[in-house]
């Protein structure tokens, strides 16, 4: 490619493809399923949606232009892919599949034998413990935004696929605590808002890193010969903080707005209770 120009595509990856369409048919067995049975309650029609975007958050950073912009070009682009993939797909997919519709969507009729390994049965349990949960994101998080691991991947396409399952896997764990997607009760409404603080400040060490640097943390991308849309390496690295930090107060945020709604509405249905007593005393 000659130095200054752009070229980007989208690059239709057919593992990545596969396994999309692996997940879409799970997910219409197991819709089906309960539609069949009665429990419209379990699967409403927001589900295929929820389902459909969460799809849609892991899959087209990897095969849009996106991908070839973020690999070649822009520290802040690779950024955004990783949030999407890390974040906001895992979030979407466990609330598309919350209830008795994740059950159906493991299959274990179809896969007994995975259903039923101990040793994998055990590596779960031990993940899905909180704060093992949020260790491992923030253990994955470090290790592959250290500026070698990171240019590595960049020429290393099966490490690059590596790192971007690992980033599903640890948003996927931290998720899963969140929404409790299993309804297992391991966190109370104030631990998990507990949770989600912990998880923004983490995050937020790695986006202060990048966006209050003021020299080139990444040698790949400050020799990059192309600038796209002008950005200088140290303020496309401080973009590239700020797509974390946003994405992160977006998501969490949400997060803590969905759990904090019940105890304010149970708050202001006790208020009127409260008033008529003091004016009876």
């Amino acid at each position: 490619m000659p130095s200054g120009e752009l070229q980007v595509y989208w690059t239709l990856d057919p593992l990545v493809l596969a396994a999309a369409a692996v997940a879409a048919l799970l997910f219409a067995r197991a819709y089906a399923t309960l539609r069949r049975r009665g429990r419209a309650d379990h699967a409403s029609w927001a589900r295929p949606f929820l389902f459909a975007a969460g799809l849609a958050a892991a899959v087209l950073p990897l095969v849009s232009p996106l991908d070839v912009v973020a690999d070649r070009y822009l520290l802040s682009a690779h950024m955004l892919e990783h949030v999407l993939i890390g974040d906001a797909a895992p979030a979407l997919l466990l609330l598309a599949l919350r209830g008795p519709l994740l059950f159906f969507f493991l299959a274990p009729d179809l896969f007994p034998g995975i259903a039923h390994f101990a040793p994998l049965r055990r590596l779960g349990s031990f993940l899905l413990r909180p704060w093992v949960a949020v260790a491992a994101w923030a253990l994955v998080m470090a290790a592959w935004h250290l500026p070698a691991a990171y240019d590595y991947t960049l020429t290393h396409q099966a490490v690059h696929d590596l790192e971007h399952t690992c980033f599903f896997i640890a948003g996927a764990l931290v998720w899963w605590q969140l929404i409790d997607p299993a309804r297992q009760h391991r966190l109370s409404r104030g631990a998990r808002l507990g949770l989600a603080a912990v998880v923004f400040w983490l995050g937020s060490v790695l986006s202060d890193v990048l966006i209050f640097s003021f020299h080139p943390l990444y040698p790949a991308y400050a020799a990059q010969p192309v600038r796209l849309l002008g950005l200088k390496p140290v303020l496309d690295q401080q973009l590239a903080g700020l797509v974390m930090t946003g994405e992160q107060l977006l998501s969490l945020g949400t997060c803590c707005l969905v759990l904090l709604l019940p105890l304010v509405r149970s708050r202001l249905a006790r208020e009127p209770v409260v008033l008529v007593r003091e004016q009876t005393a």
